[in-house]
């Protein structure tokens, strides 16, 4: 049996730029997308292109308020290859997140909370614990607040080691 080949050939759909039926407006750019693929996977796109909540037919454009339009690219290069593009940093993988969590694309959230966790560091873990907050990020809270607890704060915890805790405790009842 020869190996899915359904995701390149959904991939070939957004390279080859033909067929585009919807327009965003992202960031004073636009960006051309087929409307099909995104509401099928996001049930926040469906929405808005097929449901109640329609914002665009043929030929109107949506427009994207809040984002730059480097994440709606990468946004959309997730959409139609199932992965990221290669190379992304950090910062770029908290911003795709955000726009998962925005737009219920569950999987991608996911793939960005892995990514986070592996990659939390003293200099990303205030951001990426704030951000887990405020995307409902069960796992990776969880991994931000054992890096704090773990590594993060080692100094602050040999010097006041008592304030570590009362911190700790303090975060563990608000969540």
């Amino acid at each position: 049996m020869p190996p899915a080949d359904m995701t390149e050939h959904v991939a070939k759909l957004l390279e080859e730029k033909k067929g585009f039926d919807v327009s965003f407006i992202v960031g004073g750019e636009a960006i051309e997308a087929h409307r099909f693929v995104i509401a099928m996977r996001s049930p926040i796109f469906k929405a808005e292109l097929y449901g109640s909540m329609r914002e665009a037919r043929p030929g109107q454009c949506i427009t994207i308020k809040d984002m730059q339009p480097a994440v709606f690219k990468a946004l959309l290069h997730f959409i139609y290859t199932d992965s990221l593009p290669r190379g992304e940093d950090t910062e770029m993988v908290q911003l795709l997140l955000v726009a998962a969590d925005r737009y219920a694309m569950d999987r991608l959230k996911l793939v960005c909370q892995s990514i986070l966790c592996k990659d939390l560091n003293k200099d990303t873990v205030a951001t990426t614990l704030a951000l887990a907050d405020q995307h409902n990020c069960l796992q990776l809270k969880d991994a931000s607040l054992q890096f704090i607890e773990l590594s993060g704060f080692k100094d602050l915890k040999a010097t006041c080691p008592s304030f570590i805790e009362d911190v700790l405790k303090k975060i563990r009842k608000v969540s």
